[in-house]
C-alpha cells in the first residue's frame, strides 16, 4: 500500500462544503534540488513535493494529493516540473502560482498555474519528457556553475563519439542495460525520441526524450558515455553492451547535479511556451551553439 504524508492523509478531513465546485489546478514548477530528496513524498525528508503541499495545506487548511509527471531523485533539478492537485475555486487557477510562491522556500518555485480539465492528468497525459545533463571540461572548477554540472577535467571528451553512440539508442528498445532495481517497472522497454550532445567551450551537453525513463537510467547512460567521449569505450562497444543487456557492466551512475528535467510534452499543454519550453539557462559562453 502506497504510504501517504500527513498532509495527504488530510484529505479525509476536507470541509463538506468543499466537496463541490472544485477545480483542477496545474503548476509549472523549478526547483534546484541539492537540497532535495528528490520529488516524491518521503518520511522524514525533505521533498519538493512535501513543501509544495505545506504549502497548499497552509492557504485550505487542509490536505490535498499533488501528483507530479515524473520523480525526479534526489539531488536533480527540475526547469518545468508539471504537476497538478484539485482544490476549491474560491482562488482562481492562475492566482496559485503567486499564492503558493509566498509561501515556498526560495529552491522552490512556481512559474504558472493554470485551470485544465478535470481528466487531465499532469503524469498520465504526457506525452514525453526531455532531461538535460551538463558536464563542464575546464580544468579549473567554477564555483558559479559547480551545483548545476559535473566537473569531469580528467580526459577530452569526443562530442561525435558520444553523439554517434546515443543515435544508436533512439528507438523502441530493451534497456535492461539500465534497468535498476527501484526502477518500479516490470519491463525494461523504453521508446527513445531524440538524443542529442552538443558542445559549446567548456560546456557539454546531452539531451534525451522518451515517454517514459526508468528510475535512474539517464545518469547511467551518461556514467558509461562519458567513457566513450574519452575513447575508454567505442561507439560499437557501447552498443554492444547495451543492446546484449549486460547490466552488470554498467557500474556507475553520473552525479545528480548534473541532470535537470528540461520539460514535459503535452497535446494539449495549458501553459504557453515561454513558461515551459527551455527555462534551464545554458552556461554557454560566447557564439551560440551552430
Amino acid at each position: 500500500m502506497e504510504k501517504l504524508s500527513p498532509i495527504q492523509r488530510g484529505l479525509a478531513d476536507q470541509p463538506a462544503e468543499f466537496a463541490q465546485a472544485t477545480q483542477r489546478v496545474a503548476l509549472v514548477v523549478q526547483y534546484v534540488g541539492t537540497h532535495f530528496h528528490g520529488w516524491q513524498w518521503q518520511p522524514n525528508a525533505r521533498t519538493v513535493q512535501g513543501e509544495i503541499e505545506s504549502a497548499i495545506c497552509s492557504v485550505l487548511g487542509y490536505g490535498v494529493r499533488l501528483s507530479g509527471a515524473g520523480r525526479t531523485d534526489t539531488g536533480v533539478h527540475a526547469a518545468a516540473q508539471i504537476a497538478h492537485f484539485d482544490a476549491p475555486n474560491f482562488i482562481p487557477a492562475h492566482r496559485w502560482s503567486n499564492v503558493l510562491n509566498a509561501r515556498l522556500p526560495a529552491d522552490v518555485l512556481i512559474r504558472a498555474a493554470a485551470v485544465v480539465p478535470d481528466t487531465w492528468h499532469a503524469q498520465f497525459s504526457a506525452c514525453w519528457r526531455r532531461y538535460r545533463y551538463t558536464v563542464y571540461t575546464e580544468q579549473q572548477p567554477n564555483l558559479f556553475v559547480h551545483p548545476f554540472v559535473w566537473h569531469y577535467y580528467r580526459q577530452h571528451l569526443d562530442q561525435s563519439k558520444i553523439q554517434s553512440a546515443l543515435e544508436a539508442m533512439v528507438g523502441h528498445h530493451d534497456m535492461a542495460a539500465f534497468h535498476r532495481a527501484r526502477s518500479g517497472k516490470s519491463h525494461s522497454w523504453v521508446d527513445l525520441q531524440s538524443a542529442e550532445c552538443r558542445r559549446q567551450d567548456t560546456f557539454l551537453t546531452v539531451e534525451l526524450q522518451a515517454k517514459g525513463f526508468l528510475y535512474g537510467m539517464v545518469r547511467l547512460i551518461m556514467g558509461l558515455v562519458i567513457k566513450v567521449g574519452s575513447g575508454e569505450l567505442s561507439p560499437a562497444e557501447f552498443g554492444q553492451l547495451w543492446q546484449q543487456r549486460q547490466r552488470q557492466r554498467v557500474k556507475y551512475a553520473a552525479p545528480a547535479q548534473g541532470l535537470c528535467l528540461l520539460r514535459i510534452g503535452y497535446d494539449h499543454n495549458p501553459f504557453a511556451p515561454e513558461v515551459w519550453f527551455d527555462t534551464q539557462p545554458h552556461f554557454f559562453w560566447g557564439s551560440a551553439i551552430a
